[in-house]
């Protein structure tokens, strides 16, 4: 379940840059449709494509709970030039992975998060230098004290990558805070498996963090090494590729 999530929200697990490539050597439809529009009906609301309703990869209707969020959809639709590139369209692609995979998979994919939580990765520090311990505690430490001061969710940190059992109370915590509404549940999947932390992404949904605090939060080790060794051009536009992924299911949280 983790690796189809990925797959389908990032592009590839690892490369949504290479994935992207290689998608852009198979021609991509062209586009058929003048007009784009959201629709209202029961169970929410639709984009249509002259008057006729998007459907996702299974056959269902591709519909939003809000007219917010199927507006931002249907913007991706009216961005679309002569022909449909899915890789510009992250709303749609998110919301087609939480009808058609979420909604019959919903706690397999809860589960995930769960997991993710036991071995999250503000609970691994590293053994040095200073400046980096300061970062990390800097990023990860209001994140941690959020989860303890507001659910009472306590953890045990490591120096290292040695791994430290969680206490299943804290865990137990964790999963009571993992959305059951599928769209909300395929979001706070998609961040976790992009930052590597269920607490952040579980921040992001429950407003305690925002969007650009979580992905800072996330790239400290990152950013450091960055900034001792330079930067690298692939890695830059994977982690730009994994960013627009980042903002889709923010903003599907924020407008769902």
């Amino acid at each position: 379940m983790r690796e189809f999530l990925e797959d389908v929200e990032s592009g590839d697990p690892g490369d949504p840059v290479a994935r992207a490539r290689a998608a852009q050597k198979a021609p991509l439809p062209k586009r058929f449709y003048k007009e784009v529009s959201v629709g209202e009906g029961e169970g929410g609301f639709t984009i249509l494509l002259d008057g006729r309703p998007v459907r996702t990869p299974a056959r269902g209707l591709l519909k939003a709970p809000t007219r917010a969020l199927a507006e931002a959809m249907a913007a991706e639709w009216a961005a679309q030039q002569t022909e449909i590139d899915p890789f510009s369209m992250p709303l749609t692609r998110l919301v087609n992975v939480a009808l058609d995979r979420v909604t019959p998979e919903a706690q397999a994919v809860a589960d995930e998060v769960v997991n993710y939580a036991g071995t999250d990765m503000l609970f691994y520090r590293a053994d040095g230098p200073q400046k980096l311990l300061d970062r990390q505690a800097k990023h990860w430490d209001a994140v941690l004290d959020w989860m303890g001061a507001t659910h009472g969710a306590r953890f045990f940190l490591a120096e290292g990558i040695t791994h430290v059992k969680q206490p299943e109370e804290a865990l137990a915590k964790v999963r009571a805070l993992v959305p059951a509404d599928p769209l909300r549940l395929a979001a706070v999947h998609s961040i976790t498996t992009l930052t590597g932390s269920a607490l952040l992404a579980l921040a992001v949904a429950e407003g305690a963090l925002s969007a650009d605090a979580a992905w800072t939060a996330a790239h400290v080790d990152e950013d450091f090494n960055r900034e001792q060794w330079g930067e690298d051009e692939l890695a830059t536009a994977r982690r730009a590729a994994r960013r627009t992924e980042m903002d889709a299911a923010a903003q599907v949280l924020a407008l769902g």
